[in-house]
């Protein structure tokens, strides 16, 4: 299937990669330029937000690389303006900005948990106050948040900060739906299960042995026997942001490999 986004500007937070390799918001500008949309990439790194476009422009098709900071309203409102004077529209927007912070309340400084509220729920307020105001102008779009499968189960790990805020951003999500549905805006959030991202490798493989060690725990732990990829979750935030989800708002898609299902490692 192609063009599912032909005419369509996206604009996609955390467009970049943490490190080697292929992160969610990287596959998923990189999807969303395949299916037709034009793209703005943006990330703090603005090194990596490049990349990406560079990917695309590659690829034949039209990107733009902005950097910008989803802590700082401004340069939010300065990256959405970008794209609008590149573009003239935003009809997607992406968010996939996201810190984990080890610990419970006990272990946790304030300062990292505050942290984690401004990055991983702050920057969809910020980036949706930002970017609603052109989208409204514009008769409607779709937001794609991603959150979680950590904002509704408990997933082995011990970061408290991590699965307050992601559930934050599940009734975020659904708060966005119910108050723009009449304006034709649609808002969905995918949460992510256990996915093979280089993410993992920068912020969780200290609680394991071995990065060996990490891999083929996470795997026991899905029901298809491996974690997913970031493709896995690029491929739904393409459906969830194309038109053949225009009855589809307000839902937290688990894209897991049926982990939601189960009730402990497979066999």
């Amino acid at each position: 299937m192609a063009d599912r986004l032909k005419g369509k500007c996206a604009i996609v937070f955390g467009a970049g990669s943490s490190g080697p390799g292929w992160g969610n918001g990287k596959a998923a500008a990189v999807a969303f330029a395949r299916e037709g949309a034009r793209v703005a990439c943006v990330d703090v790194a603005e090194a990596a937000a490049a990349e990406t476009a560079a990917i695309i422009r590659e690829e034949g098709n039209e990107a733009i690389a902005l950097a910008a900071d989803v802590m700082n309203l401004a340069s939010v409102e300065a990256a959405a303006a970008a794209a609008m004077e590149a573009f003239g529209a935003i009809d997607i927007l992406h968010n996939n900005v996201g810190v984990t912070h080890m610990g419970g309340p006990v272990e946790l400084d304030e300062e990292r948990f505050q942290a984690a509220l401004d990055l991983n729920i702050g920057s969809v307020y910020r980036t949706a106050k930002a970017v609603l105001p052109h989208m409204l102008k514009g008769g409607g779009g779709a937001i794609v948040n991603i959150s979680s499968l950590a904002a509704i189960r408990y997933v082995g790990y011990p970061y408290f900060a991590y699965y307050a805020t992601k559930a934050a951003v599940n009734q975020a999500t659904v708060a966005l739906a119910m108050q723009y549905a009449r304006q034709g805006i649609r808002a969905n959030c995918i949460m992510p299960g256990l996915i093979d991202t280089p993410m993992i490798y920068r912020q969780i493989s200290g609680q394991y042995g071995s990065v060996e060690e990490m891999v083929a725990a996470r795997n026991a732990l899905v029901p298809l026997g491996k974690m997913g990829s970031a493709w896995d979750v690029a491929a739904a935030a393409v459906f969830l942001a194309s038109d053949e989800a225009r009855f589809i708002t307000g839902v937290c898609l688990p894209v897991d490999g049926g982990q939601s299902c189960a009730i402990g490692p497979m066999s």
